[in-house]
């Protein structure tokens, strides 16, 4: 157990910025305390670079941070005298920025109907009682006479050891007063590869409804981090068994279940998609998580619409033709209900859901580089991650199986190289624009024009002209009578 903190802090990037607020805090009488994520992340070898400091008194938390940014020529500075708090930010060489909180110690809790809590000035024991879990509850001295003395009221440092999850009160009093708590739990189960404790667990499962109170923006930022996570199947299944995810994200939890008629079963398709997004974060685990973040909303979507396109067909068994499509068009409503970006990262996400199929059917050695080009035409530069997608797709447990599906799709990609370095159609635009056809044909703008762009587009996705300039514009001059004969356009 660690008792004292100041010798492994100060083999820490941080330690010149944490010894000069304590001196600071000591000068000018401020009872003060690192708590919170940052004191668990140290004691476990996390990076952190956020920092939160309690102080004790009505405010002294602001003037803390007042006297700290400037002794620490902090870049940025943010009060919030109504919450009686303020965050700067310092950038430290070889660590990039550091953000430090400050709060006041107070005691927080929500009305049975309110989304926003009481907040009220308190001591740093009730400060300590309003956290979490108690491995957030922790602290350590920042005073120089006891710096990094470790305040731990709740067995933290034990908790830690044994890798659980356990709320300082009683947990229904915990997710009472505050249901973010329990998607938290959910979070930080997967951040940090910890096990909720049962009584925390069935605390959840009976104040479930209670979440419904919290504003989405909370409640998305939190499912965020467990996407971000390394496994986010850890942090999905405590809220799907809690019930949690049935009231914050319903289609999600409509995939459970396996249906059996006459001896045909499908697959539980929760489990499944939460298997294809380890798979995914497994397969681009060398990438940022920021970079990867969308496609891993992709992976959790690509099977969205199946509980509204199964059927049971007596000669075929289960079915969910068209899933992909439906799937797709799901996408930007689920986005805006969620309050996620409604802009080219959602079109990113649907066209994945959209496409998840379509390798599927190059597989066949057999495929033309007709379909091979309308792929690569529709993917664009998505084309990777969709193939990185179809192979987080293969989740049956027959290795066999697994090796031969990837062994097609290491053909597919072999003929989505060859095709793409023949006519470069990644993020394929016509040879010949809509300008250059009205300006050459003299023509106003109109339906016919899409048609003329439409018809050289699909001439080039066929073979029939490559995707060159010079041909298409021939092509154009080929074709031209007879599609202005056929739909008869204006012109000058």
């Amino acid at each position: 157990m660690i008792d004292n903190l100041k010798n492994h802090i100060e083999q820490t990037p941080f330690a010149t910025i944490l010894l000069t607020i304590g001196e600071i805090a000591d000068k000018h009488g401020i009872e003060s305390y690192v708590v919170g994520g940052f004191v668990r992340d140290l004691m476990l070898g996390r990076e952190t670079k956020d920092i939160d400091i309690v102080c004790v008194g009505s405010g002294k938390g602001l003037e803390l941070a007042r006297l700290s940014s400037k002794a620490l020529k902090a870049q940025s500075v943010n009060f919030y005298p109504n919450f009686g708090t303020a965050a700067i930010r310092i950038h430290k060489k070889g660590i990039g920025p550091v953000d430090i909180e400050f709060v006041g110690a107070r005691s927080e809790s929500y009305r049975k109907n309110s989304r926003k809590p009481i907040v009220e000035s308190g001591t740093l024991e009730e400060d300590q009682y309003r956290r979490d879990f108690t491995v957030n509850a922790m602290g350590f001295q920042l005073s120089p006479a006891r710096f990094g003395e470790v305040l731990d009221p709740f067995e933290g440092r034990r908790h830690l050891k044994e890798k659980i999850l356990k709320t300082p009160l009683d947990p229904q009093k915990t997710f009472e007063d505050d249901p973010l708590r329990m998607l938290r739990g959910a979070r930080f189960s997967a951040q940090l590869g910890f096990t909720i404790d049962d009584k925390a667990y069935q605390a959840m499962r009976i104040k479930a409804n209670r979440v419904k109170i919290l504003s989405q923006e909370r409640i998305i930022e939190e499912l965020q981090k467990i996407m971000a996570t390394s496994k986010p199947s850890v942090g999905f299944r405590p809220l799907f068994t809690t019930g949690i995810l049935d009231i914050l994200f319903p289609e999600l939890a409509a995939l459970k279940g396996i249906e059996e008629i006459k001896g045909h079963r499908h697959k539980d398709n929760f489990y499944h998609t939460l298997q294809v997004v380890d798979n995914l974060v497994d397969l681009v685990k060398e990438r940022d998580p920021e970079d990867t973040i969308w496609l891993r909303w992709a992976a959790l979507l690509h099977d969205i619409a199946k509980p509204r396109t199964k059927r049971f067909s007596p000669s075929h068994g289960w079915t969910f033709h068209g899933h992909e499509d439906k799937g797709g068009r799901m996408v930007p409503k689920l986005f805006k209900r969620l309050k996620l970006p409604m802009d080219d990262r959602m079109r990113y996400v649907q066209k994945l859901v959209r496409l998840h199929h379509r390798p599927v059917a190059l597989v066949n050695e057999e495929v033309t580089d007709s379909a091979v080009r309308r792929l690569l035409f529709d993917a664009g530069d998505a084309i990777d991650d969709l193939m990185t997608l179809v192979r987080a797709d293969i989740t049956s447990k027959n290795p066999k199986r697994v090796e031969r599906y990837l062994r097609a799709f290491d053909r597919v990609d072999e003929k989505l190289v060859e095709v793409e370095e023949k006519d470069k159609l990644r993020n394929f635009q016509p040879p010949v624009d809509g300008n250059e056809i009205m300006e050459v044909l003299n023509l106003k703008p109109g339906k016919v024009i899409g048609i003329l762009k439409e018809t050289i587009r699909e001439a080039i996705l066929e073979g029939k002209i490559p995707n060159e300039y010079d041909a298409a514009y021939a092509y154009l001059m080929d074709i031209k009578d007879d599609i202005l004969d056929k739909h008869a356009p204006s012109s000058d």
